[in-house]
């Protein structure tokens, strides 16, 4: 499976800050007029109060929330929690720093579409420079 998530993704959460497991891949596909890259698309379920330790996505991210509500934010912009018909995107220079499900008690669905080169992989953790150290 050539898809390994994001949210370490990344894409089904576990308890806070487990690694995540794999998510199914839906879709893998080469990108027209770029030989050397290829689309992912998954399905992530992120489970009551589940979250992801901070990451880099190695691609471009499109997340669509399907149910439940999501808080995201990279690193330099605001936190926003997204719920169902919402989207987010990251950038390849974007630093994860939240992704959590937003409820402690549903579980929450969203479609990740990933464009990266052809056999990287979908994500990488990151370490935060922490201020006084």
């Amino acid at each position: 499976m050539k898809f390994a998530i994001f949210l370490g993704v990344t894409l089904i959460c576990a308890p806070a800050f487990a690694q995540p497991a794999p998510a199914p891949n839906l879709m893998t596909q080469g990108l027209i007029g770029d030989p050397t890259r290829e689309v992912r698309m998954s399905v992530v379920t992120s489970l009551p109060g589940a979250s992801s330790p901070v990451h880099r996505h190695n691609g471009q991210v499109f997340v669509y929330v399907l149910s439940g509500s999501m808080v995201m934010q990279v690193k330099g912009k605001p936190a926003v929690t997204l719920t169902a018909g919402q989207t987010f995107y990251e950038n390849p220079d974007d630093i994860h720093v939240v992704s959590r499900n937003a409820s402690k008690t549903e579980p929450a669905k969203f479609l990740a579409v990933v464009i990266v080169k052809k056999g990287a992989p979908t994500s990488k953790p990151e370490k935060m420079d922490m201020p006084g150290k």
